[in-house]
């Protein structure tokens, strides 16, 4: 059975570009659905412009798609509520002078 840890690790493994963090220290996950083998992420970018979209949810749905046990793998993107720098931990942001 997959659990929502493995995703969460598989998806650490997904680094934003431009802040070289990846989707879950910056708070870009905002869901995971398990359903047996099937696994809906639903996660939003920093900002709706982001000019790399297609690539970070490509990345991410084959990171899902390499953890054992998952049959199908998606990736729903969101921008409600729209991702704010509030959503890295406190350390962080502070580390990145946020």
């Amino acid at each position: 059975m997959v659990s929502e840890d493995e995703v969460r690790k598989a998806l650490r493994k997904v680094k934003d570009p431009e802040l070289k963090l990846d989707l879950v220290v910056l708070g870009l996950v905002y869901g995971i659905e398990i359903t047996g083998g099937d696994v809906v992420v639903t996660m939003s970018l920093t900002s709706p412009a982001c000019p790399v979209a297609g690539e970070i949810v490509n990345q991410a749905r084959m990171a899902v798609e390499a953890v054992p046990g998952v049959t199908n793998a998606e990736v729903e993107l969101t921008f409600v509520p729209p991702w704010t720098a509030d959503r890295i931990p406190p350390m962080i942001r502070s580390a990145l002078g946020l």
